[in-house]
């Protein structure tokens, strides 16, 4: 890191590399522990061995990352010449990473200013290339979070979910928990709102469930510049199938990225999985 104000996010972002490289964002990851072995978001487990880890039914939790590694990704940024840090995280109503990353701010050698999203995935990332893009045109340390914060505000995130019972087993579910003594009979589509998981609508079909989700998305979208993420896990036929028809009926999108989601929030959704995060300019 080499600018006047430092970037830092976790790996629930899931920002493209060459972003991250682009933008000079650095990434605290997350670990998933599966049986007894601790590994880290990004690194150490991929997407795809996290789906066949569930498919098998074996054990498997998430965790925070422990202050100490927030405290050194500080000092590296200081270090490297940073005069402030912006780092941003997923909500607080999901993990601890918020309240990691404060801890480690009170001892930072710069001023550091935490900001719980209350986003995750790519709603998540995109308040991270706000606040990198203001620094990027000479901006302050405050005027990077302020469009962070702006961001957060006008972003949307909706998604479908084959099963909730991944979602009920990590205690994630919410006020979509009226849904628990009818899952097997509809599917739901939920979103995110006030960093909570919430049930947005119930539908009897999968397929109908995607044509919702699709049309929510360009319904939130509108008509201005949009950036927009597709997310999902296990489901790339889907997922590209999903991003192309929304760049068909988006003319004004600028950016449209097809991301699967990492291990963490794998773990909570399930194979199957298929996001939608809407966020204007």
């Amino acid at each position: 890191m080499s600018r006047h104000v430092a970037i830092v996010t976790d790996s629930t972002a899931y920002l493209p590399p060459q972003a991250l490289e682009r933008h000079d964002v650095t990434v605290v990851p997350l670990t998933v522990v599966i049986g007894d072995r601790a590994l880290e978001e990004g690194t150490e487990i991929s997407a795809r061995s996290l789906a066949e880890a569930l498919q098998k039914r074996r054990a498997v939790t998430t965790s925070r990352p422990a202050p100490e590694v927030f405290a050194a990704a500080y000092r590296a940024a200081a270090e490297a010449g940073a005069q402030g840090i912006v780092s941003l995280h997923l909500s607080g109503e999901f993990s601890g990473t918020y309240d990691a990353a404060v801890l480690a701010a009170e001892s930072a050698p710069v001023p550091v200013r935490v900001v719980d999203t209350r986003m995750v995935g790519m709603a998540l990332g995109f308040c991270a290339l706000a606040a990198a893009e203001t620094v990027e045109a000479g901006g302050s340390l405050d005027e990077a979070v302020a469009a962070a914060e702006k961001r957060a505000v006008g972003t949307s995130a909706y998604f479908y979910v084959d099963t909730l019972d991944y979602l009920r087993r990590g205690g994630r579910i919410g006020a979509a928990q009226a849904l628990l003594g009818s899952a097997l009979a509809v599917k739901p589509l939920l979103e995110l709102e006030g960093g909570r998981i919430e049930l947005r609508e119930k539908v009897r079909t999968a397929s109908r469930a995607i044509a919702r989700l699709e049309e929510i998305a360009v319904e939130r979208a509108g008509t201005g510049p949009v950036d927009v993420a597709v997310h999902h896990l296990a489901a790339p036929e889907r997922a590209d199938a999903l991003a192309e028809r929304l760049r068909e009926r988006l003319p004004a999108v600028r950016d449209l990225q097809v991301t699967e989601v990492g291990a963490v929030i794998g773990a909570h959704t399930g194979p199957g999985l298929l996001a939608v995060v809407v966020s204007p300019r």
